[in-house]
């Protein structure tokens, strides 16, 4: 794969899906903050479900900091992991409160001190928030995808993130990601997909048997 080849199915998808965007739903970087660490293993309609009462309750980081993890628990019940997950809402935004004076950094850096927080939802936070391209998110179907459009012959998120950093140029980052998710969850499925009648995986794909 080249860059010119990448830059096709970029803009083969972009064309596909021009309004592809994040699919947590959040108005401040807190609670995109708090919405990715909650996504971890869920799906992204249960979060959306479960944050509307939990953003009311807790407006801000102070909010979470003042409470406890079992005061954030009965907000999140509906969640995976649940408990393990309030314990790092929590823990984060104490730290946010003592080290960050009540903000969400901006940076990739301070963001992975945060209980929770590895470079996956530090890219969702910077790209969507911060509007800030420091890395591509590697979620299980830009990996999936990834692998089968020919971008990366690499397994782990953190080279498949390298290898798309390497194709695309930094300003398309994290609208690729956006893109790759939503033609994975639309088409691109790891089961049942329907690559085989797809134009764009019968032109990239190879889970599509008429490549």
């Amino acid at each position: 794969m080249n860059t010119s080849q990448a830059n096709k199915i970029y803009n083969t998808l972009l064309e596909r899906y021009p309004d592809a965007h994040c699919a947590l739903k959040y108005n401040s970087p807190l609670e995109l903050l708090f919405a990715t660490i909650l996504s971890a293993q869920s799906t992204d309609v249960g979060v959306n479900k479960a944050t509307p009462t939990l953003f009311k309750a807790f407006p801000t980081a102070k909010a979470y900091a003042n409470a406890t993890p079992e005061k954030i628990e009965p907000f999140i019940s509906s969640i995976g992991l649940f408990r393990n997950k309030a314990k790092a809402i929590h823990a984060s935004a104490t730290m946010i409160v003592d080290d960050f004076d009540g903000e969400v950094p901006d940076n990739m850096n301070d963001l992975l001190k945060l209980k929770g927080v590895a470079r996956k939802t530090a890219n969702v936070v910077l790209g969507n928030a911060f509007h800030k391209n420091e890395g591509v998110v590697v979620d299980t179907h830009v990996g999936r995808l990834a692998q089968r459009f020919g971008l990366t012959k690499e397994t782990k998120p953190e080279k498949i993130e390298n290898d798309l950093m390497k194709l695309f140029p930094r300003d398309q980052w994290t609208m690729l990601s956006h893109l790759l998710v939503w033609h994975g969850r639309e088409v691109c499925k790891k089961r049942s997909g329907q690559c085989d009648t797809d134009q764009i995986c019968q032109r990239y794909c190879s889970n599509a048997t008429t490549v």
